[in-house]
């Protein structure tokens, strides 16, 4: 999947193999959001994983602007025929980041990645007991119940049993959560008793290493002058944190920052007129928003009500006031057509007089009071939740909904959504590695619904297991369109858009390729 210059000086293809030649010019990324923490296994925004995927990086990788998987911490791997067994071979001679607060004494190797993934493994692991914390993607992928064992076999070679076959196991190396962490400063902080430093004060091995944050402002990194791979032309790496998205293209144009966070419909308009001054890509990512109910408790624990709402909203209303360009797609499914097994049958629907039928068969005649969550950070696929959170406060208002809009700042808006405080919340999720498991296991499996808020089937959850495990693509296609009918039926979301995403620089920008998922990585980025 490539992205698209669609106007501006292209800056020629990436160069990997030239020298680097440091550049005192600093890369300035303004962005949208404050970082969560530095752990890369508690966070799963994309926020948050934009920070440390510049920081740590996995055993393997996604290939830059694409989903294929490269070799990473891990040169090369073999995967048993059942995809039950994979044995990763690591890179010799890797180096973790030496800080003022950690000075490593031995190169990466097996035991860092046992420390890593045992903390998602076992929940008695001595560094969860020093430092408990709730790993919500490796939670939600369900990978403790999944992996059978995990083992060194040498310094440089670790093996995974899995308990069933799952032919997407290997792209889970490649995801952010998977960012391996050092024994060796794990062992360090736990005699220190500053377990918790390890969300704060980050190592790990990538092309930039930590140097300071300041919330709602910045964060600073600087080029990690013992990278395995080759050394970076940018010195200073910076993320600008800005809320609001005009601030963040007036910092673009006046030079503050040579690339921005995704833009929304309007911010692309804006800078039609600055075609000299600016180059703009995009992409057709890989990802969906959606309104998420609270499945525990009324009203919209009844599938009734849930399909009531649904088809009370004007889409096509939204659509006109949120995606001017008409770049974005009505969702459907909680997947993007352009992933494998979608399902292409499905419909939405726009029925206002049968919504307010179904809320009598739920036993609400006379309508029923509701809260919704606006999001309160820009997205592609929602780059105005309060404008949206009004126009379907309008749209429910029809047919007899009263509904009380809430919003918070995007780190209590997560931990609150979290906890189950909503009725209706926005959210949306943008996949890495172009399969559909990447889509339903991290969000619509029984392993996230630890309280009972989240969506869990037993059909459905069949059939996405039954995916997993199933290493023939037509069956795999099969079952998940079976899982989609499920998904429709029980409406869990109501899907609502599929975006383009457009991310400007500046012209001196080189070497920068758009992920799939929206998302940026710097290494071999830098300023002529």
């Amino acid at each position: 999947m490539a992205a698209t210059l669609l106007w501006g000086a292209w800056a020629g293809p990436w160069r990997e193999a030239e020298a680097a030649a440091p550049t005192d010019k600093p890369l300035v990324y303004c962005t949208d959001a404050s970082p969560e923490g530095f752990d890369p296994g508690l966070w799963d925004s994309a926020s948050t994983n934009n920070v440390n995927n510049q920081i740590f990086q996995g055993l393997v990788r996604f290939e830059r602007g694409g989903t294929a998987l490269q070799p990473a911490l891990a040169t090369r791997w073999e995967i048993s025929p059942d995809a039950r067994v994979f044995t990763f071979h690591l890179r010799p001679g890797v180096h973790f980041h030496q800080r003022p607060w950690f000075t490593p004494t031995r190169d990466f190797n097996a035991d860092d990645v046992l420390f890593t993934f045992g903390r998602f493994l076992e929940a008695s692991h001595p560094f969860n007991k020093a430092f408990p914390a709730t790993f919500i993607y490796p939670q939600n992928l369900g990978l403790a119940k999944a992996v059978a064992s995990m083992e060194k076999l040498d310094p440089l070679t670790v093996r995974f049993t899995l308990h069933q076959p799952n032919v997407t196991f290997l792209s889970y190396f490649a995801m952010a959560f998977a960012g391996i962490q050092s024994a060796e400063y794990g062992a360090r902080l736990l005699q220190q008793g500053q377990a918790s430093q390890i969300n704060r004060l980050p190592v790990g091995t990538g092309p930039y290493r930590f140097r300071s944050y300041a919330k709602d402002d910045v964060v600073r990194m600087e080029a990690n002058p013992d990278y395995w791979g080759e050394l970076q032309k940018t010195r200073r790496l910076i993320f600008s944190i800005s809320r609001e998205a005009p601030v963040r293209v007036q910092k673009l144009l006046a030079g503050e920052c040579q690339i921005t966070s995704p833009l929304r419909d309007i911010d692309v308009a804006a800078l039609d007129r600055h075609a000299n001054r600016i180059q703009l890509l995009k992409i057709q990512a890989l990802n969906v928003s959606y309104l998420s109910f609270n499945l525990r408790k009324p009203p919209t624990n009844n599938r009734l009500v849930r399909e009531a709402l649904d088809i009370a909203v004007d889409r096509d209303a939204i659509f006109r006031a949120l995606f001017p360009r008409g770049d974005a797609m009505q969702a459907v499914n909680p997947f993007p057509p352009a992933i494998p097994g979608y399902n292409t049958r499905l419909r939405n629907e726009y029925n206002p007089a049968r919504a307010r039928e179904l809320l009598k068969q739920a036993g609400y005649p006379d309508g029923l009071d509701i809260d919704l969550w606006a999001l309160p950070v820009t997205r592609p696929t929602n780059p105005n939740g309060q404008l949206m959170a009004q126009l379907i406060q309008q749209d429910w208002a029809r047919i007899g909904v009263r509904t009380q809009i809430r919003t918070y700042e995007w780190g209590e808006y997560l931990k609150r959504a979290n906890a189950g405080e909503h009725s209706v919340y926005m959210s949306g999720w943008a996949g890495e590695s172009g399969d559909a498991d990447d889509f339903l296991s991290p969000n619509l499996s029984c392993a996230t619904n630890k309280t009972g808020v989240k969506f869990c089937n037993a059909e459905f959850e069949r059939l996405i297991d039954t995916a997993r495990a199933t290493p023939d693509p037509a069956r795999r296609v099969a079952l998940y369109e079976q899982a989609q009918e499920i998904f429709k039926r029980e409406r869990p979301w109501i899907t609502m858009a599929h975006s383009t995403v457009y991310i400007p620089t500046s012209l001196d920008l080189r070497g920068f390729r758009m992920q799939p998922n929206g998302g940026v990585m710097f290494e071999n980025v830098y300023r002529e």
